[in-house]
């Protein structure tokens, strides 16, 4: 195989915590050696991890305005680059939640820039297993899992999305306005073989930032990684998308006989927790609350939001008090931060769900001290991102994929009450009604 010994061959930065989770899920299914770090790792870390084909970092740029950003892609950016790797992956939602003055993946583009000059940057447009498509440069989504497939404009939670609503299906035009200029490569080319070299090669000499790739369907993707490949192998390259970056190389490599077939999504049984269960809600999202409602084996708790977010000590230790209480005496719990989508007030400004989400990183790091847990779920990409950055964990392995689009991942840690915790980190469309009782129960 045209790999290249002693090095990773993709390396990613997933910006929140639950699609790199995604990303890691998919290039270990795909039999690559994978780890995802949740910050640059160092040298020690580094050795733990072995030999790698797909080293990951978890971040929460999604959730940043530019400024913020830089600070926290740089060192990133900077790490990869040491790295030497042919294909860095800016691993984004698919449904490239994202806008000018939060999470914007143009700033991402001109940050990366600085370290990887080469002018052919892939944008992958679609994720078929989530059911999310990309036609002629229109994006479209499931409503939720198994739900109509609509354009992302008219989806009914992406467009009323708090932070990053999405008010237009044109990929271009969304990019676009986060000062990119993105060609678009649209499916019916890919039948012209050898021809579509020549397609890619005219849209970067008219002056284009990015290329868009269509994914009208699974088949696409390897067309889409024999492209990324053979050209990251001329010179080290930028690719921006969800976990379809990956899984296009992984089916081009599939292809040339280079990997064994994919690992089914359900071959990795999960069994039943050991012990309780907590699980913490952070999202909004309708699915979230079917999720919420169908998990009958849990204790519910609704979080006072405001108080959270206000840093209000006292209602923290309470509210930890509590919850480990009811742990210790063997009974799962679910800790939401409101009952329904447009219930939790908050000041407008951009940075208010961020501060929410580290009150919640707070106070899960709280509660481990309180009560060890041995499985702990997270809901929400934002509340993600805040809640593992606030615990002093390294690294996460896959273990299994609890529903499509959700792993339940081994913590790696120093501290011996974090070190091997299961975590489940969702994004709020992710996952079967069930998912939170999967979570509990097990899937095998």
């Amino acid at each position: 195989m045209r790999f290249l010994d002693g090095r990773p061959k993709i390396a990613f930065y997933g910006d929140d915590f639950t699609g790199a989770t995604d990303t890691l899920a998919t290039a270990s299914l795909a039999g690559l050696r994978s780890l995802l770090f949740l910050r640059v790792p160092g040298a020690a870390q580094l050795r733990a991890a072995g030999k790698l084909d797909c080293l990951g970092i978890a971040g929460a740029a999604r959730s940043m305005d530019p400024r913020q950003m830089r600070a926290e892609l740089e060192p990133v950016a900077a790490f990869f680059s040491g790295l030497r790797v042919p294909v860095t992956h800016y691993k984004i939602c698919s449904t490239f939640d994202s806008a000018p003055h939060i999470g914007s993946i143009g700033a991402a583009l001109r940050i990366w820039r600085q370290r990887i000059p080469n002018r052919f940057v892939p944008v992958v447009g679609g994720q078929p297993n989530l059911r999310r498509f990309c036609l002629f440069s229109q994006l479209y989504a499931a409503e939720k899992a198994g739900g109509e497939v609509v354009r992302i404009d008219r989806h009914p939670t992406m467009c009323r999305h708090p932070v990053t609503p999405m008010h237009e299906a044109d990929m271009r035009s969304h990019l676009g306005l986060q000062a990119l200029d993105v060609a678009g490569l649209h499916y019916p080319l890919y039948a012209e073989g050898d021809k579509l070299d020549a397609h890619v090669d005219a849209a970067l000499a008219g002056g284009a930032d990015a290329l868009l790739f269509d994914v009208a369907g699974e088949s696409d993707l390897a067309v889409i990684g024999s492209v990324i490949w053979r050209r990251a192998l001329q010179q080290e390259l930028l690719a921006i998308g969800a976990s379809s970056v990956v899984q296009s190389l992984a089916a081009w490599w599939r292809s040339q006989g280079w990997l064994p077939p994919a690992t089914p999504v359900d071959a990795a049984r999960i069994g039943a927790a050991a012990g309780p269960v907590f699980v913490l809600a952070g999202s909004l999202s309708p699915v979230t609350a079917l999720q919420v409602g169908a998990a009958h084996s849990y204790d519910k708790l609704l979080l006072d939001s405001q108080r959270l977010f206000e840093g209000d000590t006292h209602y923290l230790e309470t509210t930890v008090a509590r919850i480990a209480g009811s742990l210790r005496e063997g009974r799962n719990l679910l800790a939401c931060t409101a009952a329904h989508q447009g219930d939790r007030q908050l000041p407008a400004d951009a940075g208010a769900s961020q501060r929410l989400a580290q009150a919640c990183g707070e106070l899960l790091r709280r509660l481990l001290l309180a009560a060890p847990l041995g499985r702990v779920g997270v809901a929400g990409g934002d509340t993600s991102s805040y809640v593992l950055k606030a615990l002093d964990i390294w690294g996460l392995s896959y273990l299994g994929n609890l529903s499509a689009g959700v792993a339940l991942c081994r913590a790696h840690a120093d501290a011996a009450y974090l070190d091997g915790i299961e975590l489940m980190l969702k994004g709020g469309q992710m996952g079967t009604a069930d998912l939170f009782e999967l979570l509990a129960k097990g899937s095998g």
